[in-house]
C-alpha cells in the first residue's frame, strides 16, 4: 500500500482521520501475504531508546515530530518495522532548498 500522510502543520483532526483510514485499509489487507506499506508519511522519527525496536537505530533527525510519533505507535501496534531507518544511509539532500537533510518517507514492513 502506498500513502501520503498530512504534513505536521494540518490539524490534529485531519492527522487522526488519516490514521483511523489507514487502519481500515490495513485491516483490509489479505491474511497471507506480508503487509508493506511505503509512504510520505511526514514523520521524523528521532532517536529515542524506546522506539529502537521498531525504527533501528539510523534515524537521520535527533528529535522526532507529532507525525512520527504517531507513525512509530502505528507501526508498533501492528507489529511492522520502519525498514527506512534500520540501515545507514548516504547523506542525499533531498529538499527543496538542497541543503538540509531529511527523512520523511518511509518504507513499514510486517515483521515475521
Amino acid at each position: 500500500m502506498n500513502a501520503y500522510a498530512p504534513s505536521e502543520e494540518k490539524s490534529v483532526d485531519s492527522k487522526d482521520s488519516f490514521r483511523v483510514a489507514l487502519e481500515q485499509v490495513f485491516y483490509h489487507f489479505p491474511k497471507c501475504h506480508k503487509k508493506i506499506l511505503l509512504g510520505a508519511f511526514n514523520a521524523i522519527l528521532g532517536t529515542k531508546n524506546i522506539f529502537k525496536p521498531t525504527i533501528g537505530n539510523e534515524s537521520l533527525h535527533q528529535n522526532g515530530n507529532g507525525n512520527g510519533f504517531r507513525t512509530v505507535n502505528f507501526a508498533a501496534s501492528k507489529n511492522l518495522g520502519l525498514k527506512s531507518t534500520m540501515f545507514p544511509h548516504q547523506n542525499i539532500i533531498n529538499t527543496p532548498d538542497w541543503k538540509t537533510q531529511d527523512q520523511t518517507d518511509h518504507i513499514l514492513i510486517e515483521r515475521r
